[in-house]
């Protein structure tokens, strides 16, 4: 039976490949996108999206527009040396692709059409904290949540303690987490490791069948690139956004704890996801409990990654 999925991000190349992943993945139904500020502007993942569903001819993917900055009004940090300066790396999707987006409200409309909705958010929390601001009611009927964000007694990657997404919304991640029914985080403890090399992107862009196959290996290049620069001897790229979907598709692959977290909103340590990791830890009382993914199989992911894109289930 296939999983309807309604996609929160702000593509992005990671975004993109997960993107492709869930198109192409044989038990994903991929219900709707919400584009979103992060990596790019909403604008520019607003035109990344409707290029990509063009590519693949899912037009009938509605394409939503998210939030332009986070919920405390602040303006998006783009990071062009990593995504590109339109997101895809070196591709630029065609002026046509700036089409007018969907209602905010179809959201709504979605969780009403799909009741067993799975939301998952892998960008700033902006767009998903509003639409429980602007109808808990109907997200209350969302079962599940899954967000890639944090890091949890791990460095970060935008500051030493902050993982870009928690750091770009804090106040907008304690809403997802204090309203979201069975929210379960994968974190920089888990996405740093879900690599893929390029010798594995060569063999599926050389063996993907269209309309990707071009696609992959230049915007994977870039990423790679990038994350030669930041983190020199990395052997691939991690692929935090797919690794997002792949655990929620593949859950006997993946271990998670169970703990109350809050994300730190202060100039010193804004970002800051903490969870009480003590053998005893104190119960802080009204606080939802989430999920961490900690642990995976690192050859499962790379396997049904290589096997989704090339389509040979």
């Amino acid at each position: 039976m296939k999983k309807n999925i309604l996609f929160f991000g702000d593509p992005g190349i990671d975004d993109t490949l997960a993107i492709i992943y869930a198109l192409l993945h044989p038990n994903i139904n991929l219900v709707g996108i919400v584009a979103g500020y992060g990596n790019v502007t909403r604008e520019q993942t607003a035109k990344n999206t409707y290029y990509l569903l063009d590519l693949a001819n899912r037009k009938d993917i509605p394409v939503i527009g998210g939030a332009i900055r986070s919920v405390v009004g602040e303006s998006g940090i783009f990071y062009p040396e990593i995504h590109g300066e339109d997101g895809l790396g070196p591709i630029q999707p065609p002026e046509s692709f700036a089409k007018d987006l969907n209602a905010f409200d179809d959201i709504y409309k979605i969780i009403d059409k799909y009741p067993d909705v799975t939301i998952v958010d892998v960008g700033r929390n902006s767009s998903l904290a509003t639409a429980f601001t602007l109808d808990d009611k109907s997200m209350e009927k969302v079962k599940e949540i899954h967000i890639m964000g944090g890091a949890f007694l791990v460095p970060g990657n935008v500051t030493p303690v902050a993982e870009a997404n928690f750091h770009g919304d804090p106040v907008s991640t304690n809403i997802v987490l204090a309203r979201g029914n069975h929210v379960t985080i994968a974190p920089l403890n888990v996405t740093n490791y879900a690599i893929i090399k390029p010798k594995t992107i060569d063999f599926i862009a050389t063996n993907m069948q269209p309309p990707f196959g071009a696609l992959i290996k230049p915007i994977f290049d870039y990423y790679f690139q990038a994350y030669q620069k930041l983190i020199p001897g990395i052997e691939g790229t991690p692929l935090h956004d797919v690794f997002t979907l792949w655990a929620l598709m593949n859950p006997k692959s993946v271990q998670k704890v169970t703990k109350q977290v809050n994300v730190v909103n202060d100039n010193a340590s804004k970002g800051l996801s903490i969870a009480d990791f003590r053998a005893k830890p104190v119960i802080q009382p009204n606080i939802k409990f989430q999920d961490i993914i900690l642990k995976f199989n690192y050859k499962a992911f790379v396997e049904d990654f290589t096997t989704t894109l090339l389509n040979h289930y």
